[in-house]
């Protein structure tokens, strides 16, 4: 069985960790939550620490594609993920596709430029 190097290995992650995995201030992500009613992350111990989990981080991501990437607004944003869910998520994992395919191909023309 081959090694999966892509797997993330922590079962939670909190607000602060998932703020910088999408360049957003926590606040924000708070925000999220209460216009997205699918954005629920667990909260645990009386102080209500968010432990975000992959499902989680699944609806931020689309969430981020939608309003950060795309310029959606909430409201809009709200209402596709609502009508169209699976529509937004092959959407977003094309996007992310061609975003990490001109991520290789900057690096390769970096290396051919070396030569």
């Amino acid at each position: 069985m081959a090694l999966n190097l892509n797997k993330r290995l922590k079962m939670y992650y909190s607000i602060k960790e998932v703020g910088e995995m999408f360049d957003l201030p926590e606040s924000t992500l708070r925000y999220w939550e209460q216009e997205f009613p699918f954005l629920k992350p667990k909260t645990s111990g009386t102080a209500k620490i968010r432990q975000y989990q992959e499902k989680d981080l699944e609806q931020v991501r689309l969430i981020h594609n939608l309003v950060k990437v795309r310029g959606f607004k909430i409201a809009a944003a709200r209402e596709m993920l609502t009508k169209n869910r699976q529509g937004v998520q092959k959407k977003a994992d094309a996007l992310q596709s061609l975003l990490e395919l001109r991520e290789d191909l900057q690096a390769l023309k970096g290396n051919l430029d070396m030569l």
